[in-house]
C-alpha cells in the first residue's frame, strides 16, 4: 500500500514538472515570436542586456580585484580589465544605437572568422568520412558571416533582434516537445504499471 502512494506521489510530481515545462516552452514560444515581430525593440532588449551583464562582471571583477590585491601581483590588470568591462557596459547603456551597431559588426566578424577556421578544419579532416558536415558547416557560417558585413549598418536595427528572437522560439518548441515526449512516456509508463 504504501509502495503505491508513493508511485502516485512521484507520478503526480512528474506530471506537476512536465506541465510547468509546457508552460514555460509555450511562453519562450511566444516571447520568440513578439521579438520576431518587433525586432527593434528585441534588438534594443538584448543591448541592454548585455550592457548589464558587462556592468555586472566588471563590479565583479572589481571586488576580486580588491579582495586579492595583497595576494599577487595582479592587481593593477585585475583592476584595468573590470575597469574596461563597467565602461563598456556603461557606454552600451549611455548610447544604445551605437552598441547595437557595435554588436552587430562584431557578431558579423565573429561568424566570418569562424567560418575561416571551419573551413581550415574541413580540408584537414578531407581524409576522415563525413568531413563534408564540417565544411558544409564552415561554408554557411562564412556565408552569414558575409550577409551580416555586407550588410551592415542597415541591417543592425533588426538582426540581433531577430536572431533571440528566432533562438527563444526554437528554445520554446524544443522544450514543447521534449515535454511532450516525457508526458507520453510517463502515460506509457502509468499504464503499464496498472496493466
Amino acid at each position: 500500500m504504501t509502495t503505491d502512494v508513493s508511485t502516485e506521489v512521484k507520478s503526480s510530481d512528474i506530471k506537476k514538472g512536465i506541465n510547468g515545462s509546457l508552460l514555460i516552452g509555450a511562453l519562450l514560444m511566444i516571447l520568440g515570436i513578439v521579438a520576431i515581430a518587433s525586432p527593434a525593440f528585441s534588438t534594443i532588449v538584448a543591448e541592454t542586456w548585455i550592457a548589464f551583464i558587462l556592468v555586472s562582471a566588471g563590479a565583479s571583477k572589481l571586488v576580486y580585484a580588491f579582495q586579492t590585491r595583497n595576494n599577487d601581483q595582479g592587481f593593477i590588470w585585475k583592476l584595468l580589465l573590470s575597469v574596461l568591462y563597467i565602461a563598456t557596459g556603461v557606454m552600451l547603456f549611455v548610447y544604445p544605437l551605437t552598441g547595437v551597431l557595435t554588436l552587430t559588426l562584431l557578431l558579423g566578424s565573429f561568424l566570418l572568422t569562424e567560418g575561416v577556421f571551419e573551413l581550415i578544419l574541413a580540408f584537414r579532416l578531407r581524409p576522415q568520412q563525413n568531413w563534408t558536415w564540417a565544411l558544409g558547416n564552415g561554408i554557411i557560417t562564412l556565408l552569414l558571416g558575409g550577409m551580416i558585413g555586407f550588410q551592415w549598418p542597415f541591417n543592425a536595427p533588426w538582426l540581433i533582434g531577430t536572431l533571440v528572437g528566432v533562438s527563444v522560439l526554437f528554445t520554446g518548441v524544443s522544450r514543447v516537445m521534449l515535454s511532450l515526449n516525457a508526458r507520453s512516456a510517463l502515460n506509457h509508463a502509468d499504464t503499464a504499471t496498472s496493466a
